[in-house]
């Protein structure tokens, strides 16, 4: 099965009064069936993208004891470098065959959670990666802001029910190296991220280098999708379809290895999260006999902390 069956919204569309409606009951109903959407009509820069790969590249590519540097002792992989083999999906013995990058949110010196969120780590070896990163994130927000109103008003709620959460939220950047697999790097029973769901509201994947993303459809069925060039995809993940209970649910997927093993591949998936004090509460409009019994309330920060001593990042 190919991409061609995960449906399309342009973002012009939720600009226009007239075609609004038309792009909510899409949004809303790709989410609901597949938990996947491609996204047109951005604002995402290419050049940004580009350099930002660029970066990317020229920063995995360096020797594991430089990439070591960057390596935040006790920092649960929330910002800076995590190695080859450090994360795995949740019930999986065995770990994801891919290393990676954090860039978290910048928040003025006065700003209350600025002393809250870790700070973030810079190569010292790429003069451009801080000012192309970020310029990256804050673009991928616009995008997320877009969606999260979308959804809200796909449900009926006020149109900040989700973005009132995630203002300000800990939202993460995440730059992906999956080396190529040989000898060295590959393990039997391993892939390249095995099958989970996102934890966070939604996640924005901007088009990979290399094809392997694939989604399990409520048809259990695997679905490639690999976004056109320009598209970004988005997909739901755990702390939506929770305050939703279910209505929005959160989508299994993962990386399959390459028919040709010696291929790298990289992406840069933008996970939103919100504040951490703020609370995961079911939505009155997901409650009722039609639903099941919902999940007790949560504050953000202990529902990421749960996650990510699953997945194996607590113990960085």
């Amino acid at each position: 099965m190919a991409t061609e069956g995960v449906p399309v919204v342009d973002l012009n569309d939720f600009h226009d009064p007239q075609r609004r409606e038309a792009f909510v009951q899409t949004l809303g109903e790709a989410i609901t069936r597949l938990g996947f959407v491609r996204v047109t009509g951005h604002s995402l820069q290419t050049e940004t993208v580009s350099e930002t790969y660029d970066l990317v590249k020229r920063f995995f590519f360096q020797a594991a004891e430089t990439k070591q540097q960057y390596l935040v002792p006790g920092g649960a992989g929330q910002r800076g470098y995590t190695p080859y083999r450090a994360e795995h999906a949740k019930g999986m013995d065995v770990p994801d065959l891919k290393e990676f990058w954090h860039v978290g949110r910048e928040l003025p010196e006065e700003h209350a959670l600025s002393a809250v969120y870790p700070g973030n780590v810079w190569p010292t070896e790429l003069s451009n990666f801080k000012p192309v990163s970020l310029a990256l994130y804050s673009q991928l927000e616009s995008v997320s802001n877009i969606l999260l109103t979308g959804l809200a008003l796909y449900l009926g709620e006020p149109a900040d029910v989700f973005t009132q959460l995630t203002d300000d939220g800990n939202t993460i950047l995440r730059m992906i190296h999956y080396p190529a697999l040989d000898d060295h790097t590959f393990i039997p029973g391993a892939v390249r991220a095995a099958a989970h769901e996102d934890i966070n509201f939604i996640t924005l994947l901007i088009t990979s280098t290399a094809s392997g993303l694939q989604i399990l459809t409520r048809e259990d069925e695997w679905l490639d999708v690999n976004a056109e060039p320009g598209e970004i995809v988005a997909d739901s993940g755990d702390m939506l379809s929770r305050i939703t209970n279910g209505r929005l649910p959160a989508t299994t997927h993962r990386v399959i290895n390459p028919d040709v093993g010696f291929t790298n591949r990289f992406s840069m998936p933008f996970f939103v999260h919100p504040r951490p004090e703020a609370v995961l509460r079911v939505l009155d409009c997901c409650r009722g006999e039609d639903f099941p019994e919902p999940e007790s309330d949560i504050t953000g920060q202990d529902f990421l902390d749960q996650r990510l001593a699953e997945i194996g990042l607590s113990r960085l």
